[in-house]
């Protein structure tokens, strides 16, 4: 793969092209990881408004009819409800993997299967969420596509 930078100071907003011979898994992983870079999540943290890269979630997860956004170290709260962020993030390599929770595929580590048809999934800060068997489809078709 090759990059290529280009500064241009009469340039309104950031482009981004991307030329390749064959539309294959590492096109669409790249894809799918600069889609994640343009999107935020009004998200609330210690009493304030807080804007939350796509990239840096590691996953989302509601309780309680409450929205709670996960990074590396911080849980934020949102107004969005579950199934609008999935829709929101689909396209930026996130996938649902139980009732409850929507996972960063980006941010995955590990996955060891479980009894019951589940899975376990650790992410790269050693957090553990569960795949139940319901969304097993889904995370391996995601997995298999190398998104």
């Amino acid at each position: 793969m090759k990059l290529r930078l280009e500064e241009n100071i009469s340039q309104k907003e950031l482009e981004v092209l991307v030329k390749y011979a064959v539309m294959d898994e590492e096109v669409e992983r790249l894809i799918s990881l600069i889609r994640a870079a343009d999107i935020r999540v009004k998200c609330k943290y210690d009493g304030q408004e807080k804007y939350v890269n796509a990239s840096d979630i590691y996953y989302i997860e509601s309780v309680d009819k409450k929205t709670f956004v996960y990074g590396e170290k911080e849980v934020y709260q949102t107004d969005f409800r579950l199934h609008e962020l999935e829709e929101m993030l689909q396209n930026a390599g996130f996938t649902r993997i139980s009732k409850s929770c929507v996972l960063n595929i980006h941010i995955l580590d590990t996955i060891k299967p479980l009894i019951n048809s589940r899975l376990e999934a650790t992410l790269q800060n050693g957090e553990r969420v569960f795949v139940t068997r319901k969304y097993l489809g889904s995370i391996k078709e995601v997995l298999q596509k190398g998104i």
